[in-house]
């Protein structure tokens, strides 16, 4: 399904959305180019957990993680590595939950990962005009059922609806 995002704040809105709905385990695929929005997205994930802290990309330390909202987020940047190095980091142990608390994966750069989770959402962000964006949301495996009472996305039935203006 494919999302337009007037703006930054759209696309913050948009997180806050998934925050707001995922459950622990969930799985988010970030693909996009630079500036496209992936930390801007995972920032209103973040919000939508009640995370205060500020989330930042983490593009030289690889992982951030996040514990003290509703559940953890756990915030993986692969830019600056190529798909044999992120091999080695061992990085299922964070969506089987093996090592970590359960919570909420968001991997930005996702098209470096040499292997995928069983189930996971693909969010493809690209640019459009006048810093308009546009998102593409796939499921995978993935089965998202909760609705969000208010704003301008409903979440239902492995669906996420732009609300009629």
């Amino acid at each position: 399904m494919k999302i337009f995002l007037a703006d930054t704040e759209a696309t913050l809105r948009l997180g806050i959305t998934l925050g707001e709905s995922l459950t622990p385990g969930s799985v988010i695929l970030l693909e996009g180019d630079l500036g496209a929005g992936k930390t801007t997205l995972v920032q209103g994930i973040g919000k939508g957990l009640g995370i205060a802290e500020p989330i930042v990309s983490p593009t030289f330390t690889l992982i951030n993680e996040y514990t003290e909202g509703r559940f953890p987020l756990y915030h993986l940047d692969l830019y600056r590595l190529e798909p044999q190095e992120v091999a080695t980091l061992n990085l299922e142990s964070y969506w089987e939950g093996v090592e970590v608390i359960p919570g909420i994966v968001a991997v930005e750069w996702a098209e470096r990962l040499p292997y995928k989770p069983d189930s996971y959402l693909s969010v493809s962000l690209t640019y459009g005009h006048e810093g308009t964006r546009q998102v593409e949301i796939t499921p995978f495996n993935y089965a998202i059922s909760k609705v969000n009472p208010c704003g301008e996305f409903k979440i239902q039935n492995s669906r996420i609806e732009a609300r009629p203006g």
